[in-house]
């Protein structure tokens, strides 16, 4: 199976967001019933937002997959505010939401470093025409 992997499952953005989503999905989990169809959707459909431009803008041009990449940034930024409000109502703690906080930044600082390596390349092959 190794071998016929798509290339987006190499990529380690790809997988920390995988392991970011499983996270997820454990902790709203715990979230009141009520909420199944309001912060718990919402934060579940974001963080699997992430995931998927990744793997969808793998298998475009570079240039579209930078934009995808700045999707999935965007939606780490709502994956925060989510969370924010999430600690706001008492359905996270204090520390729950710094670690989300913090591998959020971690994985959208990975995306902005994969973003300029695309836009290096791209430069780099129209230098090379």
């Amino acid at each position: 199976m190794e071998k016929n992997k798509f290339r987006f499952e190499n990529l380690e953005i790809y997988k920390e967001t995988l392991f970011l989503i499983e996270l997820i999905y454990t902790l709203t989990k715990k979230f009141p019933k009520d909420e199944m169809f309001g912060i718990t959707n919402q934060l579940r459909r974001a963080s699997v937002s992430i995931l998927l431009n990744i793997a969808e803008g793998s298998s475009r041009t570079r240039k579209d997959f930078a934009h995808f990449l700045s999707l999935s940034k965007g939606s780490c930024f709502e994956c925060v505010a989510i969370l924010e409000v999430c600690k706001n109502q008492k359905y996270i703690s204090d520390k729950e939401f710094l670690g989300f906080y913090e591998r959020l930044n971690k994985i959208s600082r990975m995306i902005g470093r994969f973003q300029i390596s695309l836009r290096t390349a791209t430069s780099d092959s129209r230098q090379a025409i």
